[in-house]
């Protein structure tokens, strides 16, 4: 895809991803309601915004141009293969459930699980009819167990190791491209195996569809930015240290 002009993060509270593309010059500013990590630009409700934007109200969406990227991290907490198991009451966290206490959280969480899949389509619907470009990210694993795998479009692209490009969880990952096209890049981490056990040492503490479960590392997002979004190659060297020393596409 083209260079972005500007990049609107979308529930990303870490400015992980908005860092990343600061430092190579393009600007970027995050988008949430909550700031726990004291880097969210506009603490707005994002669910009242794509509610607005659906009903022809005024929203953020108004002021993102066709150069502009939205990068949107959409909560996966009623989509992730662990809430499955919930559904399914197979989850260890379940033990000692009765059967009428298991189905008051799936009655629950089905509710909630459906007012955010319906929220997750009307943005969908606005960045079309808006014709702008977006990624959305969530879990996808290719295993049947998350939701969106059964109930919504295949994914654009599929991360299916998110180590092998420096994260801290393997982690399988769907991206939605929307209105764009991504790049196709290997930004794979030089002494991949040394690399993964120290991340593993040094991951965030991590729960069930955690906060900390779903952060991602600065060295993935930076990767993922080269391969996918921007296209600057490693010319087929994972050693290569500037990930961003040459234009073009990379085609390894």
């Amino acid at each position: 895809m083209t260079r972005p002009t500007k990049v609107h993060c979308f529930f990303e509270q870490s400015g992980t991803f908005k860092n990343e593309f600061i430092k190579i010059g393009i600007p970027a500013e995050d988008y949430d309601i909550q700031n726990d990590f004291g880097e969210t630009d506009h603490v707005i409700d994002l669910f009242a915004e794509i509610e607005n934007g659906y009903d022809g109200k005024p929203s953020v969406f108004d002021s993102i141009g066709g150069g502009d990227l939205i990068i949107a991290f959409f909560p996966c907490i009623h989509f992730c293969d662990a809430k499955t198991l919930f559904f399914r009451c197979q989850h260890i966290s379940q033990s000692g459930w009765s059967l009428s206490k298991k189905m008051e959280w799936n009655i629950r969480e089905a509710h909630e699980r459906e007012e955010f899949f319906v929220l997750l389509m009307k943005m969908f619907s606005i960045v079309d009819l808006k014709k702008l470009r977006m990624i959305m990210e969530n879990p996808y694993n290719t295993s049947g167990m998350t939701y969106l795998e059964n109930n919504f479009m295949v994914p654009t692209l599929i991360d299916g190791n998110r180590m092998e490009r420096g994260d801290w969880f393997v982690k399988p990952t769907g991206y939605w491209f929307v209105n764009c096209d991504p790049t196709t890049g290997c930004s794979f981490q030089k002494d991949k195996t040394q690399r993964i056990i120290m991340k593993m040492k040094n991951a965030p503490r991590r729960g069930l569809c955690s906060k900390e479960r779903s952060m991602i590392s600065p060295d993935y997002a930076r990767n993922f930015i080269a391969d996918f979004i921007l296209g600057r190659p490693l010319g087929g060297r994972p050693q290569q240290q500037d990930l961003f020393a040459q234009e073009g596409e990379n085609k390894c």
